[in-house]
């Protein structure tokens, strides 16, 4: 099978052309504004420098659309790559799927549910998302992204299957990508404090990369014709406790220091993940502490 993974040299990305290549030619596709080459080295997979905004032609069978900023910091600095990425790119990733008869799964996110009323979050809630404010760029084309998906099922019968990717973490995220994880990790390396947002009270819920992956590649290689589902690791932890525990699995010394939570920041964020699970007997393996342990041991590598 020949696969497309756009954003292929990004975080996720990068994990799912290391797990495809193993069986399938793997074409992975970046502009490389927040992904970076050196992800896919001594991989075997074909590399095209390309951005999903400018209509492409690439001859596949299957299409993981990964293609977006996805951090705060990186959509924030590049909100008009971010709005046009999710947008124009998902519509020139569904032509191209069209024009070969490819399947798509499209990276969507447990952002479009914002600042959520319901807890946990099923895929039935229709979200809490402020239309105006910082984070709207990204939330708000993810939900477009949705919605462009739901129609080119609805005209052409396409088939797509909608991925709401919850908190995911572990080898090859950004230092500097502004997310908890590499965050607390790198200040606990360097032996600074620790910033939390807020009181720390806030929660999320951290899935390591390994069982997104193979949530992804699972629904992938499913018979759904067109659905949409939450992947993330259920299991809900504060803040604070993540600091504390990157502070023991590190022997940091670092402290703990406080700072005003950003606007529309999430106060909770749980997937329900009992869809997926009834439909591809999917559900996360690694253990927090255990994924953090291998994330902080990369990092301290590649610092």
């Amino acid at each position: 099978m020949r696969i497309l993974v756009t954003g292929g040299a990004g975080f996720i990305g990068s994990h799912l052309c290391e797990l495809l290549c193993k069986d399938h030619e793997v074409v992975c596709m970046d502009s490389l504004i927040t992904g970076s080459k050196s992800n896919v080295s001594g991989m075997n997979v074909e590399f095209i420098k390309h951005d999903v905004c400018k209509p492409f032609d690439v001859k596949c069978d299957l299409i993981f659309n990964m293609a977006s900023p996805a951090s705060p910091i990186d959509y924030q600095n590049y909100y008009m790559e971010t709005l046009e990425a999710n947008s124009f790119g998902t519509r020139n990733v569904l032509e191209n799927a069209r024009k070969h008869g490819a399947r798509v799964v499209q990276a969507s996110t447990s952002e479009t549910y914002g600042d959520p009323l319901e807890h946990p979050q099923k895929e039935t809630y229709w979200g809490n998302v402020n239309t105006l404010g910082p984070r709207s760029c990204y939330d708000e084309s993810k939900r477009f992204a949705e919605t462009l998906c739901y129609n080119y099922n609805q005209k052409y019968s396409s088939e797509i299957v909608l991925v709401r990717i919850f908190n995911t973490y572990g080898e090859r995220m950004r230092i500097d990508d502004g997310r908890v994880i590499p965050n607390f990790v790198t200040q606990a390396i360097s032996g600074k404090d620790i910033t939390i947002y807020g009181d720390g009270k806030q929660t999320r819920s951290f899935c390591y990369v390994s069982d997104l992956c193979d949530a992804l590649t699972g629904l992938a290689f499913s018979k759904i014709k067109f659905d949409v589902f939450n992947a993330g690791n259920p299991d809900e932890i504060t803040m604070n406790e993540v600091a504390k525990t990157v502070i023991e699995l590190t022997g940091s010394k670092s402290k703990l220091t406080h700072v005003p939570l950003p606007k529309d920041d999430p106060k909770k964020r749980k997937p329900d993940i009992s869809k997926i699970k009834s439909a591809i007997g999917w559900s996360p393996k690694v253990k927090f502490r255990d994924g953090l342990k291998r994330t902080i041991d990369w990092f301290g590598a590649n610092k």
